[in-house]
């Protein structure tokens, strides 16, 4: 059976090095920029499971992961950030997991936790 990943971040050696991590987990790695290109991919492709960053231009993660949770509610998501928030207030990986997402990871992160992660994700 394929398994399809999504990557989404707005640094390209970010999703590579997601992608080099993840070799063993999936067949095919799409990858987007931003949250506009991961949504028009997200409904093009087949994509078993999204990594998505919070903060990225043009649409930050939360946005997306609250567009993609409306359509398509069965799509597991996995929220990364190295940090960002509201005024200081509110955490975005805190807000990304009251939305349905099934991990948040802080970067840094080890990769062990990731690879973790997704295979849970990819079980369910």
């Amino acid at each position: 059976m394929s398994r399809t990943i999504l990557i989404v971040d707005d640094e390209p050696s970010v999703r590579k090095m997601l992608t080099k991590i993840l070799k063993e987990e999936a067949d095919v790695f799409l990858d987007a920029k931003n949250g506009v290109q991961a949504k028009q991919l997200c409904y093009e492709q087949d994509v078993d499971l999204m990594i998505t960053d919070i903060v990225m231009p043009e649409k930050h993660g939360i946005d997306l992961i609250i567009e993609i949770k409306k359509e398509k509610p069965n799509l597991p998501i996995i929220a990364i950030s190295g940090g960002g928030g509201i005024s200081g207030r509110f955490d975005y990986l805190e807000i990304a997991g009251t939305l349905g997402v099934e991990n948040i990871l802080h970067k840094p992160f080890k990769a062990s936790e990731l690879r973790s992660f997704v295979r849970s994700a990819l079980s369910d």
